[in-house]
């Protein structure tokens, strides 16, 4: 029976750090670290993202605030809004919550965020520092997630044998630059891959991110390797479950997350990291993370 990966501990330890960091910043320097969030239009799971953001943002000290907008506004409004935020010194970091309604292109509105508020790390010039390996720039927050969880449970990647299954910009992508970053030799799985059971198979450490519940088989599974599941999906019957068939998947991995409770909770905190390095930055303090 593997071992499981509980991102709620983690996270939690993660969160008196940051506090206390957070603490540390404002007697020094007077300044709290603040986070905005731009929502629009009424998509429930955007707002219970942001509710939790709100939540985990307040119990660390953090000044937060939410902007919400109808599906409707024109893109002019939304212009304005972010210019303001970007102008606005008790703001840090700046989020545009995903997906936006049809019609307005989140890659125009997300180059609209001033870098160094960027906390999501999706603006172009981090997105372009983070694939360089260059630095300065914001690493997005479910990898960075996800990075933290692997190294739980290994202290070297150099080496190892990775499998990113899923390619997408927020998660899949980010997560292979990352691992080739620690030296790992990297596989990328996505949906015109051939024998996707070989790919998995041969991967010490398998990272999954395609939003398809129970996807993966526990038969396709490295006996001792490393899971870490970032799928969320709600089933018919209500429950939730990740991307990768965890009741199979644990009697073969040597450790792997749970769906809910690994990957979402480490999310969260690496935003709240980002958020906090950001005001250090704009303080013209050193961050000591």
């Amino acid at each position: 029976m593997s071992k499981i990966i509980d991102g709620r501990i983690v996270a939690a330890e993660k969160k008196e750090q940051l506090s206390a960091l957070a603490k540390t910043l404002e007697e020094k320097t007077g300044i709290k670290p603040g986070l905005a969030v731009l929502r629009v239009g009424d998509d429930p799971a955007s707002q219970l993202y942001v509710n939790m953001k709100g939540i985990h943002s307040r119990e660390l000290g953090y000044h937060f605030e939410e902007h919400v907008f109808p599906a409707w506004t024109p893109s002019e409004v939304l212009e304005q809004r972010i210019k303001e935020l970007n102008e606005a010194n008790h703001v840090h970091g700046i989020i545009l919550q995903l997906p936006l309604p049809l019609g307005l292109d989140k890659f125009y509105f997300l180059s609209l965020i001033d870098p160094a508020k960027d906390v999501d790390g999706l603006h172009p010039l981090n997105a372009g520092k983070f694939f360089q390996g260059i630095g300065g720039g914001f690493v997005p927050c479910t990898p960075l997630g996800c990075l933290e969880l692997i190294k739980t449970v290994h202290n070297d990647l150099e080496g190892l044998n990775a499998c990113v299954v899923g390619r997408s910009l927020l998660v899949g992508l980010p997560m292979a630059a990352l691992l080739l970053q620690q030296n790992c030799t990297l596989s990328i799985a996505h949906s015109k891959t051939q024998n996707l059971p070989a790919l998995c198979k041969a991967a010490n450490i398998l990272v999954v991110a395609i939003g398809s519940p129970r996807f993966i088989p526990g038969e396709w599974i490295q006996k001792g390797a490393t899971v870490i599941d970032v799928g969320i999906n709600r089933l018919p019957t209500g429950e939730l479950a990740g991307d990768v068939d965890f009741a199979s998947a644990r009697l073969r991995a040597g450790a792997i997350t749970p769906v809910p409770g690994g990957v979402g909770p480490m999310t969260v905190v690496s935003l709240l990291r980002n958020t906090l390095e950001a005001a250090f930055h704009y303080a013209g303090e050193p961050f000591p993370l």
